[in-house]
């Protein structure tokens, strides 16, 4: 596939990991909502989080993972506070090709 690639241009594997919310949520997250935002800031620092979010209808979470495999990627979201607090009630993680500089790539 690396022949199919322009120059420059590479295909880094992470994680997609959505999280759905449960019925709850607006009792439950607001309380532990700081502390979430604040792991993730760190994560996405530390380059182990590419990007995360929530969906406008309040619905759940999506969250960009480089991990070794899907089981290191939903280990990220299983030790979050919005996990073990109830905000997120599943999990569920794919495998996702992300278009990236080969630069990108090499400081990885």
């Amino acid at each position: 596939m690396t022949a199919e690639l322009p120059d420059g241009v590479a295909i880094q594997q992470v994680w997609v990991v959505e999280a759905s919310y449960g019925p709850d949520v607006a009792d439950r997250r607001p309380p532990v909502r700081a502390e979430h935002l604040a792991r993730i800031a760190v994560l996405r620092e530390a380059g182990t989080i590419i990007e995360a979010g929530a969906f406008s209808d309040m619905s759940g979470s999506l969250i960009l993972v480089r991990a070794a495999s899907e089981e290191a990627a939903l280990a990220v979201a299983r030790d979050d506070v919005y996990y073990r607090s109830g905000v997120w009630t599943e999990l569920r993680a794919r495998a996702f090709g992300r278009v990236v500089g080969v630069d990108e790539l090499a400081a990885d």
